[in-house]
């Protein structure tokens, strides 16, 4: 088990890259913790802003009547990727983790497959 500490520092060490990380409670839009990041992308604003993605998607999903649960949300821009993953279980609700990638080092699907290790190994 890792704490938010450790679990934002392996992805953002170990997930190729990887150029910011938050774990972010959605209800309130505050980051419980950040890494990475610089002055011109102000990881808190961005954690704040992107629980307005997720409560838009979670607002539509109840509206068409849908009961999956979302794993994540991608965000592609021209030279980034924003990984969100929603936490599961063991007290991770109302939690997600975000993730900044440079597009031309990262590779997506790794990113999002060690992303969710992390989340399983995370104790909050």
């Amino acid at each position: 088990m890792a704490n938010t500490e450790t679990a934002l520092k392996e992805a953002l060490t170990s997930i190729e890259g990887a150029t910011g990380v938050a774990l972010v409670d959605y209800t309130s839009g505050m980051a419980l913790g950040t890494m990475g990041g610089s002055k011109a992308f102000d990881l808190n604003v961005a954690a704040a802003g992107n629980t307005d993605v997720i409560r838009a998607k979670m607002r539509t999903m109840e509206m068409l009547g849908l009961k999956s649960e979302i794993e994540d949300i991608l965000i592609t821009l021209s030279d980034q990727y924003h990984l969100i993953r929603l936490l599961q279980g063991r007290g991770g609700n109302g939690l997600f983790l975000y993730l900044v990638l440079d597009s031309t080092r990262a590779n997506l699907a790794m990113a999002r497959h060690q992303l969710k290790r992390i989340e399983e190994d995370l104790e909050v």
